[in-house]
């Protein structure tokens, strides 16, 4: 699709990604961005709409979908990591990151799906990771809710396809947002990551892979579990 002119909302857009999504979706001549956060009262975007939404509550979803009607790019970008194993973490930490990657996913998804078919299709956009494909010990709630939010993806495609709405996928390793601060590893500029994505949503890719590692893992999943 094409970004400019484009009306776009973007999830989790008070900090790392999300901020780059708002500003280069400017920058590339977006007619309007509603930028979307849980305390828009502590951020200021320039240029954008600032809306109040927790994609885990249902009010609020629906708040936003009634709010931003004519919407033709959906960025669900809003996420959460605990630090949770599966076996041993906090059940409530492991349940809250299933909330808000896949129900929260899902429920921004149902609200929009209609706008987007009013507004003559458009697209939607949900920010994965390499960790959608495999597990790491100390962070597994967050691979399994990333899991099934590619399956999600995959899904949602299938059953949007019909009224012309594209769905695309982004898959990134390890990238220098406030959620990765406390890791010691190479990192990818998070801007980068956005010029990636927004490329592949304007040539219609269906999955993005941004960097070297998410080609590599997810050329790797044909291999033998281990």
């Amino acid at each position: 699709m094409d970004i400019e002119g484009s009306v776009a909302l973007v999830t989790g857009a008070g900090r790392g990604i999300g901020r780059h999504f708002t500003r280069q979706l400017l920058e590339r001549g977006a007619a309007k961005v509603y930028a979307t956060m849980r305390t828009p009262e502590v951020v200021e975007l320039p240029g954008v709409e600032v809306l109040r939404l927790d994609i885990t509550d249902p009010e609020q979803v629906a708040a936003v979908a009634a709010a931003a009607g004519d919407v033709t790019l959906l960025v669900n970008n809003a996420g959460v990591c605990t630090n949770q194993n599966l076996v041993t973490g906090d059940l409530e930490k492991i349940r809250l990151e299933m909330e808000t990657h896949y129900f929260g996913t899902l429920a921004m998804v149902r609200a929009f799906a209609p706008v987007l078919a009013r507004n003559g299709g458009g697209a939607i956009l949900n920010v994965g990771s390499v960790l959608s494909w495999v597990p790491y010990d100390g962070v597994n709630a967050y691979s399994t809710a990333k899991a099934a939010e590619w399956s999600l993806t995959n899904g949602i495609r299938l059953e949007l396809a019909g009224q012309g709405t594209t769905v695309a996928g982004l898959y990134m390793g390890s990238t220098d947002t406030d959620m990765m601060a406390g890791w010691d590893v190479e990192k990818n500029d998070p801007a980068d990551v956005v010029r990636t994505a927004l490329d592949g949503i304007a040539a219609g890719e269906a999955e993005i892979l941004a960097d070297q590692i998410a080609v590599q893992v997810k050329a790797a999943l044909s291999a033998a579990a281990s």
